[in-house]
């Protein structure tokens, strides 16, 4: 029996198989981002103010978005260790395990669905004006029936990972932007539904990617043995507990994560529109950089899950390692390119001449520099997260990121904001300062579970010694 890899030739397959995962899930995620990003565009040119109101409502449904998420990572993380396992009846437990996880989404995301029928009224008690808060309702009313396709894509998705395949979700993805992008502009324009256009183009185009989805993997001669719609309205309620278990402590941290841009979106809306409109560009555009290391943190899922469910304790913990070394090192580069090129950035989302967009641009690309301070924090923790989640620990980034995000980001963000005047710059100051603290407590987290989980081999090698 040959003897198990180590140094740099286990590192180096350890390479390959993590970027054969990461980078088509990341490019999947990329593409899901590009999605929001059309929207923004073309609204953008419709009017700054058509651009702030859907950046009000996409925050919203961002939020509620993180519930079904958590459900989806959830899934993934144990259909990897499912697959690492393997064993005598492993495809019926991965298909169990595929349809507990629509199920959990469909059940967190329940109480999130009711909330976004709400918005007009949700914004109107936050003080925002009411011209936006009516313009955001009309969005989030078409947008929220795209979180029950899209959902089903994220679990799918997860499959996926966990099989090594992620080639047909990329494929259904770039396909929806094309989609999406064709659709928006038609609805927004020539038929003149302007929000409402761009949230019914949302909708459409993630019911075609489930649809796709689904059609691909039916067609796969490898993947269309899990059968994965058979028999689905008989869940296993013990892998549904597992997933709910698993997934709530997900969601609750993604809820923390998303909640504190929605919320700084929010408090954006006191300073006015222009405020609200420079936020949104930064926020797309820091968000579009945050895609690749969430498509690493992914893959970390499934490398440390499929290799902790194998009992390659080493493998595991080398593979954690590796997706937060790649994730800092993309945004390193990332955040060079956001300070060097914020005004040029700013200028490609508010092109117009009129004196708002003039304002909104100069603001924008002030808080693309803030956005690259923390891009580097922002990687890690991402990554660690991923991590973590192949080891199924999901209670411990929960608590972290309430501490990071909501105990030190928020607060501080909205006293430079509004106390030492720093305005809407303040608020991203406080962001970055919790993106900071979230990611060295998950890095530390991290490297504790690590060495536990490197300690039985360590004995067991000392013993055979």
């Amino acid at each position: 029996m040959d003897a198990p890899l180590t140094g740099w030739p286990a590192l180096r397959v350890e390479l390959r198989a993590m970027f054969a995962l990461a980078w088509p899930l990341a490019l999947t995620n990329l593409s899901q981002h590009a999605m929001a990003m059309t929207d923004a565009i073309i609204l953008g040119r419709r009017s700054t103010e058509a651009l702030a109101a859907a950046t009000l409502g996409a925050n919203l449904y961002w939020a509620v978005m993180a519930l079904p998420l958590g459900a989806a990572f959830a899934a993934a993380a144990i259909l990897a260790r499912l697959r690492g396992a393997a064993g005598r009846g492993w495809v019926g437990r991965m298909r169990r395990g595929v349809q507990a996880g629509f199920a959990a989404a469909l059940l967190i995301l329940a109480p999130g669905a009711v909330l976004l029928w709400q918005t007009e009224a949700l914004l109107l008690a936050t003080g925002q004006e009411p011209a936006l808060a009516a313009a955001a309702g009309i969005y989030l009313r078409w947008m929220l029936w795209s979180l029950i396709p899209f959902a089903g894509f994220l679990v799918l998705r997860g499959f996926l990972a966990a099989m090594a395949r992620p080639g047909p979700g990329l494929a259904v993805a770039v396909a929806a932007i094309l989609l999406n992008a064709v659709l928006c502009w038609a609805l927004v324009f020539p038929a003149g539904l302007d929000l409402a256009g761009a949230g019914l183009a949302t909708l459409l185009a993630n019911l075609a990617m489930l649809v796709g989805l689904l059609g691909l993997i039916g067609r796969d001669r490898r993947l269309r043995r899990f059968r994965l719609l058979g028999r689905w309205w008989r869940i296993d309620a013990a892998m549904l507990a597992e997933t709910c278990r698993l997934g709530l402590p997900i969601s609750g941290a993604l809820l923390l994560e998303i909640g504190v841009f929605a919320a700084a979106a929010l408090a954006m809306g006191m300073f006015g529109a222009v405020a609200v409109a420079a936020h949104a560009v930064a926020l797309q555009l820091s968000g579009l950089t945050f895609m690749v290391p969430l498509g690493i943190a992914q893959a970390a899922t499934a490398r440390v899950g499929f290799l902790s469910g194998a009992g390659d304790a080493a493998g595991a913990v080398r593979a954690g390692w590796l997706a937060i070394g790649l994730a800092g090192a993309f945004m390193l580069a990332m955040a060079a390119i956001l300070v060097g090129f914020a005004p040029a950035l700013a200028a490609g989302f508010l092109g117009a001449a009129e004196p708002e967009a003039v304002a909104a641009r100069g603001l924008a690309a002030g808080l693309l520099i803030l956005a690259g301070v923390y891009q580097v924090a922002d990687g890690l923790q991402a990554a660690a997260a991923g991590a973590l989640r192949g080891l199924q620990d999901t209670r411990m980034p929960l608590l972290v990121g309430l501490f990071g995000y909501w105990c030190l980001g928020m607060p501080i963000g909205l006293g430079l904001a509004h106390w030492v005047e720093f305005g809407p710059r303040g608020l991203w100051m406080g962001l970055a300062a919790g993106l900071a603290v979230v990611a060295g407590l998950l890095l530390w987290r991290w490297q504790a579970l690590a060495g536990r989980t490197l300690a039985p081999a360590r004995r067991l090698g000392a013993s055979g010694a």
